[in-house]
């Protein structure tokens, strides 16, 4: 729905206020069932998905499907599957004092969430919270971003034809003004998914409302090659993490710690892993409808000045380094002999680029990353495993691989979530649901009420001969 002025965000979020009460009560098969509808409407339609997101940027059907639909499938079918057992209160232990009271956790909607997307994944990373956020019970209104206009226009029309307005509403407009719009209004819970800085702000917000926040966003993700790793095979995997997406994805490896011997046949393996996915030639590659292009002018830009800086403070450029700004391409790029004062070492790349920091000590990587915040993700390669499982009890980050990348994301048994600058909470699965959801604590208290032997007066015998049992009990003295 195309939103105007602030009065017609705010009727739509009192709409929303009236139906909350409603969605709170209903059972996990009612919940279930709304799934399921959105489930057939994103399968019946998922022609005009690869249509929009291709005319948006370049993003061929098989990958669209790989990275789009089929994980937003996936996490719908493992939440209805267990979603009823999800729901069930959780008993818990008594307490000594409280012999006959019975304690119980409820999870309940949280009630009106703000869901706002990024254009990167602009389906998938809108309809995983959603997901979440349906079976947990609450409203939602969903914000998409408007980089992509075709998808976000596709997502209005599909969510539309499933759920009533206030129930489920996607608002179209200008992106900053409708966010600051949003942001105005006291949802319950905040779920943003973009960039640090734009995060920060949306925390603030949060925080001046009391609602609870989900932010995941992204940082520098490194990449260490350890000494002795398959570099054939470390090589294929980066490149595929690098230039899926044209390396527009949080999780993406974003530089490469590399042992300074190894890095002209890591090189050497990654050329012929770019040649073997996206053509033999720049030419090739600028023609393949396997590459992305890139979200914006702007950003194409930007790839093309950090380039520009790295070789002319003596980066050695590999492959790539080919920019059609109009055509908003980016070549699959390389670079050798990177060192963390360039621009490219600054901040998020989110681009095909790979700079390679040579290394001769793997404490250097360690204190490299030490001396930067927290990333989203960390890939360690290598076929020692105790070394490699050293490197993660020495570093921290949102969620961790060995031996491959981005593939952690797809276990929804487990969470998917940032640390420090690079996210706060999680979601995926039971987590989703989870941080949907308020964990109530219900107490229903027995007949006999022990706690009454502590109201005053307090200078009572029995009660002092009470106190002193329960002093002992709990080794106070």
């Amino acid at each position: 729905m195309k939103i105007e002025t602030k009065a017609e965000l705010e009727a739509l979020f009192e709409r929303q206020g009236k139906k909350r009460w409603e969605l709170n009560q209903t059972s996990a098969k009612v919940r279930v069932e709304k799934l399921g509808r959105l489930r057939a409407a994103m399968l019946a339609r998922q022609g005009e998905l690869y249509a929009a997101i291709w005319d948006d940027y370049h993003k061929s059907q098989a990958e669209t499907w790989l990275t789009e639909l089929f994980p937003s499938v996936v996490e719908l079918d493992h939440t209805a599957k267990q979603l009823s057992s999800w729901m069930r209160d959780r008993g818990a232990k008594g307490a000594f004092i409280l012999p006959l009271a019975k304690s119980r956790v409820h999870y309940e909607p949280k009630g009106r969430v703000l869901i706002m997307s990024p254009w990167n994944y602009p389906f998938q990373l809108l309809i995983a919270p959603l997901v979440s956020a349906i079976a947990a019970g609450n409203t939602v209104v969903a914000k998409p971003s408007n980089k992509t206009p075709r998808t976000s226009a596709f997502i209005a029309s599909l969510l539309g034809e499933v759920f009533p307005e206030d129930e489920v509403a996607v608002v179209e407009g200008p992106g900053a003004v409708l966010g600051e719009l949003l942001l105005e209004l006291p949802f319950d819970h905040v779920f943003f998914t973009g960039s640090p800085k734009v995060g920060a702000h949306v925390g603030e917000a949060a925080e001046r409302m009391h609602a609870g926040l989900t932010l995941e966003l992204g940082g520098k993700s490194p990449t260490i090659i350890l000494p002795g790793a398959d570099l054939e095979k470390a090589a294929k995997k980066i490149v595929w993490g690098k230039c899926l997406n044209a390396g527009q994805t949080c999780i993406a490896p974003d530089y490469l710690f590399c042992p300074r011997g190894a890095v002209d046949d890591f090189v050497a393996a990654a050329k012929k892993a770019i040649a073997t996915s996206y053509g033999a030639t720049e030419e090739e590659r600028r023609a393949s409808k396997d590459f992305v292009r890139i979200v914006d002018v702007r950003a194409c830009e930007r790839h093309k000045a950090l380039v520009e800086d790295a070789v002319r403070k003596g980066a050695k450029l590999e492959i790539g380094g080919t920019f059609d700004t109009a055509e908003r391409y980016a070549a699959p790029t390389i670079l050798s002999g990177v060192t963390p004062g360039m621009d490219i070492m600054a901040e998020e790349i989110f681009g095909p680029l790979l700079p390679i920091l040579a290394y001769d000590s793997v404490e250097e990587a360690l204190d490299y990353i030490h001396a930067h915040p927290k990333p989203l993700a960390l890939y360690v390669f290598s076929r020692d495993k105790k070394a490699a499982q050293d490197v993660i009890a020495r570093t921290t980050s949102g969620s961790a691989c060995i031996n491959d990348l981005i593939v952690q994301i797809e276990n929804l048994n487990v969470p998917f979530g940032g640390i420090g600058m690079s996210g706060t909470g999680n979601y995926h699965g039971f987590y989703g649901f989870k941080t949907f959801s308020h964990e109530r604590n219900v107490m229903r208290q027995g007949p006999i009420n022990m706690t009454a032997s502590f109201y005053p007066p307090y200078a009572r015998p029995a009660q002092a001969r009470l106190r002193g049992l329960v002093e002992a009990i709990y080794r106070l003295k």
